[in-house]
């Protein structure tokens, strides 16, 4: 081999560094490229701030009529890994002058309108029309004598009350009553759809079943935090509201707030890693606590004569006694002193707080010819001329129809709601609760599938705050209708304690008279925003 001299060596050593380095820097350049190209990749879940319409509507409210123009985004899509777009996107309205006055949204409360009914699927693309979507989804099932919604209206049990807006948290005042007087007092409405119990797949496969609806919600007030500054409204101050399976949806929103739980679930989706937790709930007949909730029923409604059928004695006999083990569990106290609550202490607790105040304020509203009649109708009231006097339970015999058989949640004929709810991707329906499969099997040693088990934890307001998550809404709006039983009072009233016990600002109160939803004073619930937020617009 020939031997190089050291001034050729050291050429060719040069030649060689130089070729090094100018392939690292190619390699580099090349690397800092893909760098500031993935820097400066299109965010998939940035709000489109400039696509919108103009729309104006004239909202009328107790103090006159009022003419708000806003910009109206539709469909957006709150995910980057939808299962289906079309539940998983959100409408949003921004106020931008009330009567000619510009509105300062850039600091509002966002209202957070959970429009489901039903457990059933929202979507607000097929609703759009002028002015925006309608109620998303609504009340539906596929049928069976504990599948339907039924409501109640002032005159007693019936037909749906007049002006019911499934999922509007807002009857009183016509469909969608909150949305727009919450636009007319110069907030921000986020409308989100969410997948539901009746989502099927071409190939047969469900994929709305338990818990993807309130997987879908957590995401949505991700999307709206992650887009803070560029979509107005203040993320300080998210607001949830919605009745029935809503109500229950918007309880488990405020009650589970960045839970760790359903962080495998929001990654699947391309959820938007930040923060799910809201700063106030307001929760209309929620339907939750559903795996105690048969108990509670039977407690409640036991003795009320059903709509229709015949009540199985014996299943609301072992229900019933079930319930004292289960109250007692949960170690809750009534507020003003009244101490500890067991079933014996229920009925009192109930009428003192609750239904007692709200039979007064109806009676002391009436004529004296009206509340004559009134009392004289219902012998099991009693009125001092100050104060109504009764039992709940002799309350609830006389005066309510049942509109449930027995079980009421988890029907041992697999057609109710909440079996189709806790239904897998291949098993429309199943049971949810160790008594509905053991009566159902005929085998006292029968139990749920531990996985299923962790799903109803995940749709249950009650279960995170049992465990008393730190991170749960500190304010609560909580109405409950007087005479509906699509659920039974105790499991809004143990909702409300468990939440005082956390040291939550709890609102909460019976609309005497009233069916389910039926929201006799909306304009209550928007005031009470701006007193918990002091938001003056």
């Amino acid at each position: 081999m020939k031997r190089l001299g050291r001034g050729t060596l050291e050429v060719v050593l040069k030649k060689q560094l130089l070729l090094w380095l100018a392939c690292s820097a190619v390699i580099g350049l090349s690397g800092l490229a893909r760098a500031q190209s993935s820097l400066h990749a299109p965010d998939p879940l940035l709000f489109p701030k400039d696509e919108f319409t103009l729309e104006t509507k004239v909202i009328k409210t107790s103090h006159g009529e009022k003419k708000v123009t806003y910009r109206l985004y539709q469909h957006i899509p709150y995910v980057s890994k939808p299962v289906d777009n079309e539940y998983e996107s959100l409408d949003v309205k921004v106020p931008l002058t009330i009567d000619g006055v510009s509105a300062n949204a850039n600091h509002a409360p966002v209202l957070f309108v959970v429009g489901v009914g039903g457990y059933m699927s929202a979507s607000n693309y097929k609703q759009r029309g002028p002015g925006g979507p309608g109620v998303p989804g609504g009340p539906g099932t596929p049928g069976g004598s504990n599948s339907r919604e039924a409501f109640a209206g002032p005159s007693g049990p019936g037909g749906p009350p007049p002006d019911f807006a499934p999922g509007a948290h807002g009857t009183a005042g016509g469909p969608g009553a909150i949305q727009d007087l919450a636009l007319a007092a110069g907030y921000v409405i986020v409308v989100p759809g969410a997948r539901g119990r009746d989502n099927k797949s071409a190939d047969g496969t469900y994929y709305g079943k338990a818990p993807a609806a309130i997987v879908d919600l957590k995401a949505a007030v991700r999307y709206i935090r992650h887009n803070k500054g560029i979509l107005p409204g203040n993320m300080d101050w998210i607001v949830s509201s919605g009745c029935s399976a809503g109500g229950g949806l918007s309880a488990l929103l405020g009650a589970s707030g960045n839970s760790p739980l359903y962080e495998p679930y929001l990654k699947e989706i391309g959820a938007a890693e930040e923060n799910d937790n809201i700063f106030a709930s307001g929760c209309g007949s929620p339907v939750t606590d559903l795996e105690h909730a048969d108990m509670s029923y039977e407690w409640a409604f036991g003795a009320s004569q059903p709509r229709s059928g015949s009540v199985d004695p014996k299943i609301s006999a072992a229900l019933k006694a079930a319930f004292p083990a289960y109250e007692a569990s949960l170690d809750l106290e009534g507020k003003g002193g009244f101490g500890p609550i067991t079933v014996d202490d229920l009925d009192a607790y109930l009428v003192k707080e609750y239904f007692g105040p709200s039979a007064t304020r109806n009676l002391l509203s009436l004529p004296e010819d009206k509340r004559n009649a009134y009392l004289e109708k219902n012998p099991w009231l009693k009125w001092d001329g100050k104060a109504a006097q009764f039992r709940y339970l002799e309350f609830a015999a006389q005066h309510i129809t049942r509109m449930k058989l027995a079980p009421a949640f988890d029907s041992l004929d697999l057609r109710s709601p909440e079996t189709n709810l806790f239904g897998s991707r291949t098993t429309n329906s199943r049971h949810f609760t160790d008594f509905g499969l053991q009566q159902s099997t005929g085998s006292s040693n029968a139990k749920i599938d531990p996985e299923l088990e962790q799903v109803v934890h995940l749709m249950n307001a009650m279960y995170f705050t049992g465990m008393k998550n730190p991170d749960a809404a500190r304010h609560w709006w909580i109405r409950h209708g007087g005479i509906e039983t699509d659920s039974a009072p105790t499991n809004t009233v143990n909702l409300a304690m468990s939440l005082e016990k956390m040291g939550r600002d709890v609102n909460a109160a019976i609309f005497w008279d009233a069916g389910h939803c039926q929201d006799l004073d909306p304009e209550g619930f928007i005031k009470w925003i701006a007193d918990i937020t002091g938001f003056d617009g």
